[in-house]
């Protein structure tokens, strides 16, 4: 990635992916109700992830073979982490309120 852009777009990426991991290992601790809450932080910061991704590889900052395999990677996650959130929801609903 050109200078740049690697100091604006590039650090932005980079950030978004070092939030996104800190809060999943967060979340892995909390409570169900607080795991959703995070999730439901988590998940929206991965679509814009996936979003500087793609503009990333629209203005030919990265080659389509590496946007390629990290968009297949991201949509792994994102499948995961909405797996995640719904099946802790599901969870929610079956555990009687104390």
């Amino acid at each position: 990635m050109p200078k740049a852009e690697r100091f604006s777009l590039g650090q932005k990426i980079s950030q978004l992916f070092i939030q996104i991991l800190e809060y999943t290992f967060t979340a892995a601790y909390l409570p169900v109700d607080k795991k959703i809450i995070l999730l439901g932080k988590i998940i929206p910061r991965h679509d814009i992830l996936k979003f500087f991704a793609q503009i990333t590889w629209e203005n030919k900052l990265i080659p389509t073979e590496k946007y390629i395999e990290l968009s297949q990677k991201l949509e792994e996650i994102g499948r995961q982490l909405g797996g995640w959130k719904k099946g802790l929801i599901e969870k929610q609903k079956k555990t009687p309120a104390k």
